[in-house]
């Protein structure tokens, strides 16, 4: 949620240009005639949290793209994995192997290393 200051400020001064798949609206500032002084930001849906940003948005937000994302987007590369947030916290965050809420078993030591003993 933005706070009532962002909220006004979008009201007032804020031009839609486009959502991503989280549901975050982007916007830039209405009015303004040189894009490059054009303010641009984004209005989280739920918890503002700046992981929640896909690339292709990131890029545009900080002006390595002219044109939003909505307008034209971004090739994907075969080698791209689709974005994910910051997990931490969450119950779908990684837990390794071995993890105690994940059973706590690891796998049994396979002999390639030997442990260091002080002298």
């Amino acid at each position: 949620m933005a706070t009532i200051g962002t909220r006004l400020y979008t009201w007032m001064k804020g031009e839609l240009v486009g959502s991503d798949a989280f549901g975050n609206r982007y916007y830039q500032e209405r009015g303004v005639k040189e894009s490059r002084w054009r303010r641009r930001w984004v209005l989280y849906k739920g918890k503002a949290e700046a992981s929640k940003v896909p690339p292709d948005w990131h890029a545009w937000q900080h002006r390595t793209t002219a044109e939003p994302p909505s307008e034209t987007p971004l090739p994907e590369q075969p080698w791209e994995k689709e974005h994910l947030p910051n997990l931490t916290g969450t119950k779908e965050r990684y837990l390794p192997p071995g993890h105690i809420l994940k059973g706590g078993h690891r796998a049994a030591a396979t002999g390639d290393y030997e442990a260091w003993r002080p002298e």
